[in-house]
């Protein structure tokens, strides 16, 4: 047996190229896709795929707000289609300015795929904007938990 140094990243039961080509195609389809009023930008798949494709996804939309030429080649060989990073640059990317990371989500389905009784699930972008409950420009303020013996020694203090 071999050890499994710097090999990270699920197979997915497929070599590298074809899942290589598998998840630019996925995520040049979530980008490319136009939402409507009442569906978002969204791709349906696998949930091991989706989970996989979703890093791909959020690494690609944090290059698109860089802006820079740098990014640009950098989505460039990400996603290998000229199209679908201009698209990322000038339309997607651009929605999501306040807010860092979490570009994404996965919504599992309740049916199963017929063939073979997989799990499906949607990979979609999520809603424009600053995440739910911050306002625009205002930092993620870091959560503070408080321990039972700090909540008693306020209790005697005061």
């Amino acid at each position: 047996l071999t050890m499994r140094h710097r090999k990270t990243g699920k197979q997915l039961s497929r070599t590298d190229a074809h899942r290589k080509a598998m998840l630019r195609n996925m995520v040049c389809s979530l980008f490319l896709r136009e939402p409507d009023e009442s569906t978002p930008r969204r791709v349906t798949t696998t949930v091991p795929k989706a989970k996989v494709a979703r890093r791909v996804a959020e690494h690609a939309i944090t290059l698109g707000k860089r802006g820079t030429l740098h990014a640009r080649r950098r989505a460039l060989a990400l996603l290998a289609n000229k199209g679908a990073v201009k698209h990322l640059f000038e339309t997607v990317a651009p929605l999501y300015t306040q807010r860092d990371g979490g570009y994404t989500r996965i919504v599992r389905l309740s049916k199963r795929r017929v063939g073979d009784g997989t799990e499906l699930c949607y990979l979609e972008l999520m809603p424009e904007g600053p995440p739910a409950g911050q306002k625009p420009g205002e930092p993620v303020a870091p959560k503070v938990t408080e321990t039972p013996a700090a909540a008693g020694d306020a209790a005697t203090e005061a």
